[in-house]
């Protein structure tokens, strides 16, 4: 036999001779896989099988004499484990001898002994033919059992081996519990049908009973507003009747005494003509009386008003009259207070300089250098900001200003001769606002259908959705729902376009636009398989390469192929859309022009130490030398952001007068609605806006005004380690193409300047061409679990752009096989499909699902939200550190951080949902509603998923038992060394915000693994070993969960010193 040297040569010899090419891996490659195959047809099958060979001629000689060449190992079986084998051989086989009841042991008292002995002969016989069946091949086992029902119906119950009862057992099992599961997707899928109704057809129960509440409210409104309009209207009315009454009283005696002034009047006539003139004195007395009054409550002093909470309301004193009342007043005031107060100088100092002057410390400034220019399609003599917001340019002037718009014909002509096209632009090209509208236009939205567009982040669709709305006025006064011909107006474009979340459906049945995120369109797959209801859909920023983006491109390029109708856009910045049009079977690429403004790049000299100081100083910076624009400045997250705004607003106060005024507003995910709508309202004149924004400003946001931009060079990623199921926000370096996108936001109206916190080297050499996808480096149990819910089995072969680690798949699988959502053949059971219904990980969802076997599905729902929020429930202001720390003991009980926050939200219902309560108990009041608002997402889909509402009562356990069924699978317990989960045996530490982090209970379940200083574990539950074992047998066993400290020592009888010797 050769040795293995002289092998590898003899094969690579062989292979140059029959490829012509010789290569040591392959050599290797091929002799590992003859070891592990059986027989040589198998290895030739093998090779045919993987493409390695062309099996045929001198490929299969060389493949069956390389078979026979191979060594192979020759297992020696250990004595033990020989023994071992032999005495579970000899207990299978002990087992497989049953008694066997006799089936004529009603003709037994009628038969004598001779009977009697031919019926121990009979039976005997029946003992040899079992044992002799039992011995043959699984195949023949059918034919044995009907040998063994001709021989006695009681042979048949008791002959079946223990584990082909079990094996049949299980499978009756797997295919009940299938037809369970798809059982439960038709009533969903019914359900939904029923739900869902064609826009076209007339108003159905629910839009009637809502068009009648709407007109019971305002008949209530009216009714409230009828008296007071009439009192107000009789009012003006009198107040008219009194001035027209006064003129003709006037009128008359005026005619009266140019008549019959030298006329003698009676006495009666006298009479009247003195009354007459005494009533017209006592009008005029009266108003006068009125004015006077009216001057007085002017100059007497009155009570002020309750203002706290409220803005201050700022008075412009140039605008005053000289002639106002009080205008005296406050000159002798102004004048009094100039005297007391002590200036030095001449008195036409300020018009000779500056009004704002800052004088900032060499040591103090950060030094740039001009590297390069990112080149514009425009001049850089542009108007400046202020003055573009002066011309207020309308809407539909803008639409046309953009680059798309001249390509309009060309785009439309495009989409309607391909199915898939690639849109390749840069941000701001308009493709994302322009591009539905003109499909919207063309009449892609004919019969009902819908076009969805989405976004990789949720403030981005609600932004562009707000946006499209306000350009679709015109539209839909021409274009009523999609339609070509001149209709009367139902509906205004609020409700065509409209946008999807998660936990938030900003939509009705009249929207033919959705935007959405890319995640809300992956669980359209759920219940419309085929996107029948849409005909466009357009993937936007393709280029960040989400999770669901790169699933939304294998789910989409397969729809593709069975609905030619479908037309798919796939819009990128000029980023990899040449592996986009690869991808999707050589795609056309369509190309609109870039940047509207040449950009100046600079780098500074030195790198930064600390980047977040180097942002503030840089800002104040820019304000101070450089001429009016926005700043936008890029950072990591929501503490970096808030540091740098509370760091920037200090200094701005402490420096007054000396500058311009700067608004510093962030931006950022959690942030609330109306706080991010603050950053699109212009800048008030004379002063400067500043924007702190992560990178969703790079490409999901367009901001008005943006001249400047400050980027540190920073990003988080999110990584994920699948051997410890670690994730990990950590902050990297960005790539070079998210440095190029956050310079290209500084030319969007003007010449732009990006100023980058980091040397021209570092950019050129230590930053990454691209992003690593996020596919690559998070976990992938919620997509598995939708994949298999959408009826794709093999996830290894499914067409990813860039295919996930192999072991993160493993994992998936593995997980979702432990908490019950797929069976031992990968299938997905019944719970799994209920799982995939909620939009929600698999193991919140688990824990969900498992309330109703502990009747506690409201407070698990509730738990379920608060986990939702990102911990963000209690905040501490640095000024009030103590008291906020002892509001958060207050609500602590004893269990663990998930009761902490049910008692939270308890406490916060029972208070009537008061943002007043919040704010006396540091509770983040925005946390809070959009807990409220998930918590009710979630009850509506119990529904659906079909489980009850039921209440603990203030059983505890319960609720612990029920997170521990969708948690089991994060658990710790306390050892000599401190914590350590159970399985991977990884050092752990408990979160210094946890309720539990001095008393250290020996078992723990923690809801998430964070790396940050240490590996902790965040919003921890105190759990026993028994409940592991109870919910989760199939994944624990006994041994595992003892605890090595309650052993006790043997009880034996020492020895004495004289007897050991």
């Amino acid at each position: 036999m050769a040795t293995p040297a002289g092998l590898e040569r003899w094969v690579q010899d062989e292979l140059h001779s029959v490829l012509g090419l010789s290569e040591r891996h392959v050599a290797q490659f091929l002799i590992g896989t003859a070891q592990r195959c059986a027989s040589a047809e198998e290895f030739v099958q093998r090779l045919r099988d993987t493409d390695t060979l062309d099996v045929s001629g001198p490929a299969r000689d060389f493949a069956l004499r390389l078979w026979n060449k191979v060594p192979r190992k020759v297992v020696v079986e250990k004595p033990a484990r020989a023994a071992e084998r032999e005495a579970r051989a000899l207990l299978e086989k002990n087992r497989s001898y049953k008694l066997l009841e006799d089936s004529e042991d009603s003709n037994e008292e009628t038969v004598d002994r001779a009977g009697s002995s031919l019926q121990k002969k009979r039976k005997k016989r029946k003992h040899l033919r079992k044992k002799h069946q039992e011995e043959e091949e699984e195949e023949e086992e059918e034919a044995s059992e009907k040998g063994k029902r001709k021989t006695g119906g009681s042979n048949q119950q008791t002959g079946k081996p223990e584990s082909e009862d079990e094996w049949e057992r299980t499978e009756r099992e797997r295919l009940q519990d299938l037809e369970e599961r798809d059982a439960f997707a038709e009533r969903v899928r019914q359900r939904d049908k029923d739900r869902t109704r064609n826009v076209l057809e007339r108003s159905d129960k629910k839009a009637y009973e809502e068009a009648q509440k709407r007109l019971k409210m305002a008949e209530e409104d009216r009714k409230a507003m009828v008296p007071e309009l009439r009192k107000k209207s009789r009012r003006e009315y009198l107040a008219k009747r009194e001035r027209e009454k006064l003129e003709d009283l006037e009128a008359e005696l005026a005619d009266e005494e140019f008549l019959f002034g030298d006329v003698e009047l009676s006495r009666h006539e006298q009479r009247e003509l003195k009354y007459k003139r005494r009533v017209r004195d006592l009008a005029r007395e009266y108003r006068a009386a009125g004015e006077q009054e009216k001057l007085e409550a002017t100059n007497r002093y009155h009570m002020p008003k309750e203002t706290r909470g409220q803005p201050a309301r700022s008075v412009d004193l140039v605008e005053e009259e000289s002639g106002a009342p009080g205008e005296e007043q406050r000159r002798w005031e102004e004048a009094r207070l100039g005297a007391a107060s002590l200036k030095f100088g001449a008195r036409d100092a300020a018009s000779q300089e500056p009004k704002y002057q800052l004088v900032l410390e060499e040591e103090e400034t950060i030094e740039f250098v001009r590297a390069t220019q990112l080149q514009g399609d425009e001049e850089p003599s542009a108007p400046s900001p202020s003055t573009q917001a002066q011309q207020k340019e309308s809407i539909q002037a803008v639409r046309r200003s953009l680059p798309v718009f001249p390509f309009r014909e060309e785009l439309l002509a495009a989409i309607a001769n391909h199915q898939v096209l690639i849109i390749e632009g840069e941000t701001g090209s308009g493709k994302t606002t322009q591009i539905p509208q003109y499909l919207f236009e063309e009449g892609y939205t004919r019969k009902g259908v819908k076009i969805a567009c989405t976004q990789p982040r949720r403030v981005a669709a609600m932004s562009v959705a707000a946006r499209v709305a306000r350009e679709m006025v015109p539209i839909a006064l021409r274009f009523p729902s999609g339609n070509t011909s001149p209709l009367s107006v139902t509906s205004g474009p609020l409700d065509q376009v409209g946008y999807s979340i998660r936990f938030e459906d900003c939509t009705s049945e009249r929207t033919v636009l959705r935007y959405m995120t890319d995640g809300m369109l992956l669980r359209e797959f759920l219940s419309e398989p085929d996107l029948a209801s849409y005909s466009v859909v357009m993937v936007d920023e393709a280029h960040e390469r989400t999770l669901h983006t790169d699933i939304l491109f294998g789910l989409i390029k397969d729809v593709a192929r069975f609905r030619p109708e479908l037309k798919v856009l796939v819009a990128s910045a000029t980023l990899d859309t040449a592996r986009f049009s690869t991808f999707f079977d050589d795609a056309p690429v369509f190309r609109i022009p870039g940047r509207r403004f040449p950009v100046d790049i600079f780098y500074t000299k030195a790198p930064e130490a600390d980047y977040l100081e180097a942002c503030v100083v840089s800002v104040l910076q820019i304000h101070v030398t450089q001429p009016p624009g926005d700043i936008l400045v890029f950072l990591t997250g929501q503490e970096e952001i808030e540091a740098a705004c509370e760091m920037l607003q200090d200094r701005c106060r402490r420096l007054g007068s000396k500058i311009r005024e700067l608004l510093v507003l962030p931006i950022y995910a959690n942030l609330p609605s109306d706080m991010q709508a603050r950053i699109f309202q212009p800048t008030p004149p004379g002063a400067r806006k500043v924007v702190v924004a992560t990178n969703i400003a790079e490409t999901s946001l367009t901001i008005e005004g943006i001249i400047y931009v400050l980027d540190p060079g920073f990003c988080k990623q999110k990584s994920y380690n699948p051997r410890t199921g670690m994730e990990s926000l950590t902050v990297t370096p960005c790539s070079k193409a998210s440095a190029n996108q956050r310079a290209g936001r500084a030319g969007r109206v003007a010449a732009g300047k990006c100023f980058r916190l980091y040397t021209a080297w570092a950019y050129q050499h230590e930053l990454e061409e691209t992003t690593v996808p996020e596919i690559q480096r998070t976990s992938l149990g919620n997509v598995v679990l939708l994949l298999k819910s959408l009826g794709i089995h093999d996830l290894m072969h499914f067409d990813f752009l860039d295919p996930p680690p192999y072991e993160t798949l493993l994992l998936a699988l593995e997980q979702l096989y432990a908490l019950g959502a797929l069976n031992h053949l990968g299938e997905l059971t019944t719970s799994g499909r209920k799982m995939a219904e909620l939009p929600v990980d698999p193991m919140l969802s688990k824990m969900i699902l498992a309330s109703e076997k502990y009747s506690c599905s409201e407070e698990i729902l509730t738990v379920a939200a608060m986990l939702s929020v990102n911990n963000s429930i209690f905040y501490r202001p640095k000024d009030k550190v103590v008291h906020a720390d002892n509001a958060r003991v207050n609500f602590f009980l004893p269990g663990g951080d998930h009761l902490v926050l049910l008692n939270v939200y308890t406490q916060w219902a029972e208070s009537g949902y008061s943002s007043q309560w919040c704010y006396e108990n540091f509770v983040q009041f925005r946390s809070m509603r959009r807990a409220r608002d998930v918590r009710e997402q979630l009850e509506g889909l119990l529904e659906r998923v079909e489980v009850g509402l039921s209440s603990c009562q203030g059983d505890y356990i319960r609720v612990r038992k029920a997170i521990t069924a969708g948690y089991f699978y994060h658990t710790a317990r306390l050892t000599r060394s401190g914590y350590r989960t159970v399985k991977q045996q990884q050092t752990v530490f408990i979160h210094p915000n946890s309720s539990l982090f001095e008393q250290q209970p020996r078992w723990l379940l923690y809801h998430e693994l964070v790396l940050t200083t240490k590996e902790f574990m965040r919003q921890v539950l105190e759990i026993e070993s028994s409940w592991l074992l109870e919910v989760a047998p199939h994944y624990y066993k006994a041994k595992e969960l003892e605890d090595p400290h309650s052993k006790k020592m043997p009880k034996k009888i020492g020895k004495t010193r004289e007897e050991l010797g």
